[in-house]
């Protein structure tokens, strides 16, 4: 018997006791320091134990806090990571309607910032039916409880028909096999209406995500249209038309000279009449180019392809989904400036990811997909401007290359090597891999953002005991 390498704790002084948590088993506990200086114990073999003891140590290895050996505790793990890749309880795809956009965010680093992706390409409804046949035939091998279409981009309500199209072809070949569909919709809001929620509500509409980059200043700084209009008084009489029909996920992109913003767009969102519906708020660091000097705690990101080219694919900025984990919402937070803006969130009365239940993220599971406007497949939204990683196309066609990155991705693994024994592994699941790619070249080294998660885990303890007060 020994303590498992998952436990984590956080003193709390005022209290004089301890927040225990344990990533893999998510049991967590407020116990006495008298119960960590026993699994101390524990860990250094001795096994003495008063009747009392034997009690206590009974709980703890009920909760997963007390294991019989390291290398079972490994096992498990790896058998976990494996059962969470082969789940077919649920498949997902993601389909991007198209790359263009009718934004120009500075700071989009997968777009073109000439055109903004005016010329990107743009799903046909051709291409869609073909992507609707595609689904069905995995739905038929996989045999899920629920479909999970996220519509996006680029701006995925610039190309309504196909948006439509494959709401209402998926749902009846969800109907004919006896799955739940449910559709969430990443939009930048500027074209999102009730007419749009009306039509896709009976096709299982679930969540739309929109993006706010600050108050009204900021944002309409950082968001303009590409004629350099501002953009939030439109969205928020959009969100507010729209919020009484489907629940609204705030997203929102800070940098170091917009993040003190974000206080002042919480007491206006706060003070709307919509608020009551807006089920989730989430901020995350913008990704830019390089530079040197950035303030520290900055994650510097962009993606290029082999012509050295800030890549032309999906709108990494507005991803997450308005339901459970949607893409890459794990990626890219800073220590203080994140937990500070969680904790604001939450001060204003709106709910927030805790920052320590982050991963892993879907990229490794089989049954979620990425479907680009022309057909092409990727196990990743993040990847879908870079042609030399697609995995397939749903019209079966064979190709070396396409193979070659399925084969890369498929040995992917939510464990990796250089993780070694982190507690929050269970969690983190190695980070973003599309960061990985991008600032070391190597999607199979982690992303790590330890510190982050150290510093949601000392919020989330707080937090534990206020409420048990």
């Amino acid at each position: 018997m020994q303590p498992s390498m998952f436990n984590v704790q956080v003193p709390l002084a005022e209290r004089n006791e301890v927040y225990l948590m344990n990533t893999f088993s998510d049991a967590q506990l407020l116990v006495t320091p008298d119960v960590t200086d026993l699994i101390a114990r524990i860990g250094r073999g001795l096994h003495d134990f008063t009747l009392e003891e034997r009690e206590t140590v009974d709980a703890l290895t009920a909760n997963g806090f007390l294991v019989t050996s390291r290398e079972q505790e490994q096992q498990d793990l790896r058998e976990y990571f494996v059962n969470l890749r082969e789940d077919t309880d649920q498949m997902r795809a993601t389909v991007l309607t198209t790359l263009q956009c009718n934004f120009a965010c500075d700071y989009c680093f997968q777009g073109d910032h000439g055109d903004y992706n005016k010329f990107a390409a743009k799903m046909s409804l051709e291409t869609a039916a073909g992507v609707v046949d595609w689904i069905a035939k995995r739905l038929d091998e996989t045999k899920p409880e629920t479909f999970v279409l996220t519509l996006f981009g680029g701006e995925p309500l610039l190309n309504l028909p196909v948006a439509y199209y494959l709401a209402e072809h998926c749902y009846a070949a969800c109907q004919a096999r006896g799955v739940t569909q449910q559709i969430s919709v990443i939009t930048n809001g500027l074209l999102l209406t009730p007419e749009v929620v009306e039509r896709l509500n009976p096709y299982g509409l679930r969540g739309v995500k929109i993006t706010l980059d600050g108050d009204r200043h900021t944002h309409n700084q950082m968001r303009p249209l590409r004629g350099g209009q501002g953009t939030f008084d439109r969205i928020i009489e959009n969100m507010r038309k729209v919020a009484p029909l489907v629940p609204i996920t705030i997203g929102g992109n800070f940098d170091e000279a917009s993040a003190d913003s974000y206080p002042a767009l919480l007491d206006f969102l706060q003070q709307q009449d919509f608020a009551p519906y807006i089920n989730k708020i989430n901020f995350k660091p913008v990704l830019r180019a390089p530079e040197p000097e950035k303030p520290k705690g900055f994650i510097p990101l962009t993606a290029v392809g082999t012509n050295n080219k800030p890549l032309n694919g999906t709108c990494m900025t507005s991803a997450g989904a308005g339901l459970s984990s949607g893409p890459c919402d794990s990626c890219h937070f800073i220590d203080e400036k994140m937990q500070f803006l969680r904790d604001e969130t939450r001060k204003h009365g709106f709910w927030t990811p805790d920052g320590v239940h982050m991963g892993p993220c879907e990229i490794h599971r089989r049954h979620a997909y990425t479907i680009g406007p022309e057909g092409s497949l990727y196990a990743c939204p993040g990847f879908t401007g870079e042609a030399k990683e697609s995995t397939g196309h749903i019209d079966g066609r064979e190709e070396e290359w396409r193979t070659a990155a399925a084969d890369r991705f498929d040995r992917l693994s939510a464990h990796k090597e250089g993780c070694g024994d982190c507690s929050f592994i269970p969690v983190c699941g190695g980070g973003c891999s599309l960061a990985a790619h991008t600032e070391v070249g190597d999607m199979h080294q982690p992303s790590c953002h330890k510190g982050a998660m150290e510093s949601a885990l000392v919020s989330l303890a707080q937090r534990t005991a206020a409420s048990l007060s």
